[in-house]
């Protein structure tokens, strides 16, 4: 696999021949009548299914030209299902570089391992590409501060995929909470459990024929490849992943800051550990971390190993006023008196949302694909702009920082930066493969 840098002295050649190689009956097909959107949907194991769903849920103003995967098996699986769904057989692409140089994909959609995240989206904008992204959007804090600025510099839409943000529920009670519902919220707890299982203990072996591990690894420093892997436990491996913190707290995390009107805190701890196996998971399975902002605070509970249900849900947030509070979760809400008397309650769905559904499928995805498409279409605001959504990883990763030094973290509220503390700061950035470090 090449370097960034040789990726991007052929991009322009590589479109040049994909252009050549597209006829005008396929090329007319992709773009359509109605001038539709063409979308590329880069990762395709899991969440790639609810990108499909939900490009498919907005045919009439997109089409999925592109898809794309390293590993032959997933991507041969998702095209028959892509095909099935769709009606059309979009291109099949291995290498998301051979994506990116043609011209006439519009946009992608990331949900690739999070090592590729903001690496891949900021290839994408460089090309002129417009980028729907997975949380996180970074690896790490110094990644998102870079997608975040070659947003800025290029001009093209990023959203990210916090879906809550499109929620039409969601929207309705945080409008009500920053008109005095709950007179002044200051408090907001949120969790996520789960009965996930052992990893084990991987063993070193050849990566399967089926995998492009090199490019798996993409900007990421090499290693072997182990048992314990692919398609999914990177989630747990510090180097590839960003822990359950980042896989499924950014969403509550996120909803609690937007109820909240918070932005950066002061500061940040966390507190926990790998308590239910011994087995290469290199993250803890339960933590506790606060974000404090002087006259309001933020607290997330994960339990990915105990499925113990909080307030009788596996996910949730309940922010805390002055005069009431609301438990609001991706199926409704409900609004509780000072004294924690329920006094009514909605409900979007009958059907409650199981932290056990890996993919997602759902119309909160569909409205926040809606909504970015209408983003680029019309000017419509996004829900989920990146520099928005990089606040909530950020403060996330910053909660990974302070369980790893185990220490508070005093934070600049401007940018989210650890003051009086070079140990903790150097976990800023992380190492990356030479030649494959974002840069804008």
């Amino acid at each position: 696999m090449g370097t960034r840098r040789e990726f991007l002295d052929t991009l322009a050649v590589g479109a040049a021949g994909l252009a050549v190689s597209s006829t005008a009956k396929s090329y007319g097909r992709i773009v359509g009548a109605n001038d539709r959107l063409n979308f590329a949907i880069l990762g395709l194991n899991g969440r790639g299914y609810a990108h499909l769903s939900s490009l498919k849920a907005n045919a009439s103003a997109a089409r999925v030209g592109y898809i794309c995967d390293v590993e032959s098996n997933i991507l041969a699986k998702f095209a028959a299902e892509a095909q099935r769904e769709l009606g059309y057989a979009p291109t099949a692409e291995k290498d998301f570089r051979n994506v990116l140089a043609a011209k006439e994909v519009d946009a992608i959609t990331i949900a690739t391992p999070d090592h590729w995240h903001a690496p891949m989206a900021i290839l994408a904008l460089e090309a002129g590409k417009h980028v729907y992204v997975e949380k996180p959007c970074s690896h790490n804090p110094g990644e998102g501060a870079l997608l975040v600025a070659a947003q800025k510099k290029y001009g093209k839409l990023v959203q990210m995929g916090t879906q809550q943000r499109s929620s039409p529920h969601t929207i309705e009670i945080v409008d009500k909470i920053h008109n005095g519902l709950i007179g002044r919220a200051y408090y907001a707890k949120t969790w996520y459990s789960n009965t996930r299982k052992s990893i084990g203990q991987g063993v070193e072996m050849p990566a399967p024929a089926t995998l492009d591990w090199d490019l798996w690894q993409g900007p990421a420093p090499r290693r072997a490849y182990t048992s314990n892997i692919q398609p999914y436990n990177w989630h747990w491996f510090w180097i590839y992943g960003t822990g359950e913190t980042l896989n499924n707290g950014t969403h509550e995390v996120d909803v609690s800051r937007w109820a909240l009107d918070a932005d950066y805190p002061r500061s940040v701890t966390a507190s926990g550990g790998r308590y239910q196996y011994k087995d290469d998971w290199q993250f803890y399975d339960t933590l506790n971390t606060s974000f404090d902002y002087g006259d309001k605070m933020i607290s997330w509970e994960g339990k990915c190993c105990q499925g113990m249900k909080i307030y009788g849900r596996d996910r949730g947030s309940v922010i805390m006023g002055t005069t009431g509070s609301v438990l609001v979760d991706r199926d409704g809400y409900e609004i509780y008196d000072w004294k924690g008397g329920k006094t009514s309650e909605f409900r979007a769905d009958k059907k409650q949302t199981s932290s056990s559904d890996l993919v997602g499928r759902d119309s909160m995805t569909d409205l926040h694909f809606a909504n970015f498409i209408a983003g680029i279409r019309t000017g419509e605001k996004l829900h989920a702009p990146v520099a928005v959504g990089n606040v909530s990883v950020t403060m996330l990763q910053l909660s990974n920082i302070a369980w790893k030094v185990n220490r508070e973290l005093r934070l600049d509220t401007a940018d989210g930066k650890i003051r009086d503390d070079s140990e903790a700061m150097k976990m800023w950035n992380r190492e990356y493969q030479p030649g494959w470090a974002p840069r804008v």
